[in-house]
This record gives C-alpha cells, structure tokens and sequence, in this order.
C-alpha cells in the first residue's frame, strides 16, 4: 500500500488502483497550501472521520472535482447532501460495508464533531480498513480509550494511523499505549504542528515509540511511504 501525507491528518491509501483520501484539510492549512495542490489530489473515496473545519474544510471541493463517494456518519452525509454532494455512503459506530476494493468498519473515537456551519457532526469515528493488500487503522480525532483495545479480535494490522499532537487529541505518549492496545509495531503520526497547540518535540516523540519497541513514520507534507 502506498501512503501519502498531505498535512495535518490528510492522506491517502492506494489500495488496488484506487485513492482513498482521508480527513481533506489542505486550503486553509499553511503547512501545507504551499506544498500541495489540493485540486490535483487524487481520490475515488473520501472517508470523514469527523466533522471539525480541520477535516472537512475541503471535502466539498474535492468531491465535487473527483466524483469520489464520501463515507462518514450519517449526519456528515445529510451536511454534504445540503452542499450538493450526493455520492454519499453513510455509517455510524459499530457498522462494516465492503466497497469492493477494500471495506470498513468504522470505530469508537472518543473526541466531538461539529460541522463548519455549527450543525452537528454525529459521533466522531475511526476506521478499520481491510484490502487484499493489507489492513490499517486510522484512529481519527481521538482520546486514549479502552475500546481500543477491541481491535486485535477484528484484524490484524500492518500499520496505523494515530494523532499525536497533544492537546485536542492523544499526544505521544498516549499514542504509543495504543500501539500497544491495537497489537501494531508500525505507526505513522498525524495531527501535530499545524497550529501553535500541537506542535511536538520530533525526536522525543520518535524516542517514546523506539523504547516501546515500535517505529513513528513522520512522513513529510507532500510525500509518500510504502507499506
């Protein structure tokens, strides 16, 4: 699988040909606006973890570009429907659907998620995506919980996605525990340094995962890893 990051917690999977595109935040992001052209990012799917501007704040634009079918909560559809996004495929916590080339199951995330008019976003998610290639988490916006510690029984995982800035979310610490909840050696770190309140300590961070015998991917806006 082929990961690309596109600042903050945007990024995307190649899974079989297709692009699966993840939180789209790039326009107001200044990390990031520079480095990459938000309307040359590929995506057949769009998957919305939650409904904060830091997520969303390009999806309408690019899925109004690319066509791509945006899953999320079910009150993130009814708001893209309203903006005249009608390829929508709607979930909620606890539910799978398999979209052929990979499937989902959406997650426990233990955060908020209101919508950039002020609507409400439903809860907050994370994503457990199975391809014949391999199987990663994503956690979403999220606080440590207990429930993580539920994903082993659903899959075993090639890598994962957590937030590690602290702050609004799990900062390091707390992200390595999930590591280690979810059973995952491989951990590539999102939701850090964008604003003032999650700027992170690089090496600190990278240090925490190595003395727990796992490895953080920071991977630079703009590039990509195999996995």
């Amino acid at each position: 699988m082929n990961f690309t990051y596109y600042g903050h917690s945007c990024f995307s999977v190649e899974v079989k040909g297709k692009h699966l595109l993840f939180d789209p935040f790039v326009t107001y992001n200044d990390l990031a606006n520079t480095i990459v052209d938000v309307d040359a990012i590929q995506a057949d799917y769009i998957l919305q973890s939650h409904g904060h501007t830091d997520h969303i704040a390009d999806c309408v634009r690019i899925a109004a570009r690319t066509g791509a079918k945006v899953i999320g909560s079910w009150e993130i559809g009814e708001w893209l429907i309203r903006q005249g996004i009608s390829n929508v495929h709607q979930m909620n916590t606890g539910g799978s659907w398999n979209f052929g080339e990979f499937s989902v199951k959406c997650v426990v995330a233990q955060h908020s998620s209101g919508l950039p008019d002020g609507a409400y976003g439903g809860n907050p998610m994370g994503f457990i995506v199975y391809t014949d290639e391999g199987i990663f988490y994503y956690s979403g916006d999220t606080a440590l919980t207990l429930d993580m510690q539920l994903i082993p029984r659903w899959a075993k995982l090639n890598f994962a996605v957590l937030p590690i800035g602290d702050n609004f979310t799990m900062g390091a610490a707390d992200a390595v525990e999930c590591a280690r909840m979810v059973g995952c050696d491989t951990i590539i770190g999102v939701h850090y340094d964008t604003f003032g309140y999650i700027r992170i300590d690089a090496a600190k961070a990278r240090q925490l995962f190595t003395d727990a015998g796992k490895q953080l991917h920071l991977v630079a806006i703009g590039s990509s890893l195999e996995l």
